[in-house]
């Protein structure tokens, strides 16, 4: 038996208040054979009296620094990171159609090895920020299937050391892809996850029409129900107001009972849509059950772009849907890609652009924050029976350069461990040479 005895964390526990290093006592972590055992304070002492030894177990002190579920990126892809200088992919428009447009026109050449060695170093950089589970989406319509195959080649090479779910995307279109044979992207959906992705998407905002994008959402959701797969649809990802497809993408989750295996990423259009529709939709939201994920950089660069002042934000109603009791986490999205220049994966960087934009800076939200990237995150993952720092679940954790989540969003702190199943990933020791006592 493999046996860690991990010393001195402070846990993340989000209670409003929690803002001092000495609020609350260190606390121990035993990890045995890779799965939690027992989290308290005066572990040795307590398990001593019951007669456990630990005399043999590695004990690692994390001193006093904030110890917190890893990080979950609930909206990437992969398949697209760092093809923004690639001949004819430079988006001068900086809009969302202009990308798919660069998209299009620059994939064919794509091969397997290629899609996964950029991937890679996307992962890498998540993990060394804290990320340990990555949903992303993979490009379908595409009749080799170019980037499903790379990613899902990844995700069981890297299942160890990090967890992946691949949505089955089609990014031009279910209804108006039309493949070099006739496929439609549906049809294209439909082999993705005969292949093993593990949900279905969609984009009906960029079908052609109204009605396509209408039948898209059933489509999406009859073939959830046929492959008992997860759903992660782009959704309404425009400032257009009319763009609707939450609504309908809701109201099928409800039908069919399905609502917490359902995700609308981006919805912007939200953020436009007037008060009194958004006071109406909130019942069915939250009767739904379905999960909101929101991509705070990359929305703010592409919306707005047909506003002159006042100019949107381009982000979904994360504070209004937070306070209804909606479960909303975040996601990176590019890593400069025909959509988005930059993006470095640091998770901190993308909760402070939602708490700005949102408004979201009381000092009970702040408090809090940490949630959307970890509990709600996996939440929308459909983790949760396995992801926590719980006894008996998976020794997955992270220990940030913080002793209070207040610090820790406050500083953009960084990620000094990563431990896995028992198994530390990595560890960063920060510190500052300077002979002058201020800055010490």
């Amino acid at each position: 038996m493999t046996t860690t005895l991990f010393t001195n964390a402070h846990i993340a526990t989000g209670n409003p208040g929690s803002t001092a290093a000495d609020t609350a006592p260190l606390q121990d972590i035993l990890v045995e054979d890779g799965v939690f055992t027992a989290i308290g304070p005066n572990l040795t002492a307590k398990l001593a009296a019951q007669g456990k030894d630990l005399n043999g177990a590695e004990v690692v002190n994390l001193g006093g620094k904030l110890v917190c579920p890893p990080f979950c990126d609930t909206h990437l892809h992969l398949d697209y990171v760092f093809t923004a200088r690639k001949p004819g992919a430079v988006n001068e428009t900086g809009t969302l159609f202009e990308g798919i447009q660069r998209w299009s026109e620059t994939k064919s050449d794509l091969t397997v090895e290629e899609v996964k060695e950029r991937a890679k170093i996307g992962i890498k950089k998540e993990m060394l920020h804290g990320v340990q589970f990555i949903r992303s989406h993979a490009d379908v319509t595409d009749p080799n299937l170019t980037s499903l195959k790379a990613l899902l080649e990844l995700k069981e090479e890297l299942k160890d050391t990090v967890t992946i779910q691949i949505v089955s995307f089609p990014q031009e279109g279910m209804y108006s892809y039309e493949g070099p044979h006739g496929e439609s992207g549906a049809d294209l959906v439909e082999e993705g996850l005969k292949m093993g992705a593990d949900c279905v998407g969609g984009i009906p905002h960029f079908e052609q029409c109204r009605e396509f994008g209408e039948r898209s959402m059933h489509t999406v959701v009859e073939l959830a129900s046929k492959y008992g797969r997860l759903i992660d649809v782009h959704c309404d990802e425009t400032d257009d107001p009319n763009s609707r497809y939450v609504e309908l993408l809701s109201a099928l989750a409800y039908k069919t009972g399905i609502g917490p295996k359902v995700t609308a990423s981006h919805t912007c259009s939200l953020g436009s849509a007037d008060n009194a529709y958004f006071f109406h939709l909130t019942k069915l939201l939250k009767a739904a059950h379905i999960n909101f994920a929101c991509a705070p950089t990359e929305n703010l660069y592409l919306q707005g772009r047909q506003d002159t002042f006042p100019k949107r934000r381009g982000i979904t109603r994360v504070k209004e849907l937070t306070e209804a009791g909606v479960n909303v986490s975040l996601g990176q999205d590019s890593m400069q890609d025909p959509w988005y220049p930059v993006g470095n994966g640091n998770m901190m960087l993308i909760l402070d652009y939602v708490l700005h934009l949102a408004q979201m800076m009381s000092f009970e939200e702040i408090d809090d924050a940490l949630k959307f990237l970890t509990v709600n995150g996996a939440t929308t993952l459909g983790l949760r029976d396995s992801y926590g720092l719980e006894a008996g679940k998976p020794a997955n954790f992270i220990v940030l350069d913080a002793s209070s989540v207040f610090d820790a969003v406050y500083e953009r702190c960084s990620v000094l461990r990563s431990v896995r199943g028992g198994r530390t990933l990595f560890t960063r020791h920060e510190s500052v040479d300077t002979p002058l006592d201020l800055l010490r």
